[in-house]
């Protein structure tokens, strides 16, 4: 495994844990919070993913 992907999987499991972005930006050392958001932000955390299967369940009941 390599930095930057080290670097992502440590943002997805901040995120994972309910860390705030703020916090985040400072444990990742971001001067800007946008580079947080922007380029480590494409991460889908387990209550998106719960979330989405939730309504997947609503609109595709099982028989």
């Amino acid at each position: 495994m390599d930095t930057h992907t080290m670097r992502h999987s440590y943002r997805s499991w901040l995120d994972a844990v309910g860390t705030p972005i703020a916090v985040q930006q400072k444990l990742m050392r971001h001067a800007d919070i946008r580079t947080t958001m922007n380029i480590y932000g494409d991460v889908v955390t387990n209550q998106e993913s719960e979330a989405h299967s939730k309504i997947v369940g609503l609109a595709l009941p099982r028989a």
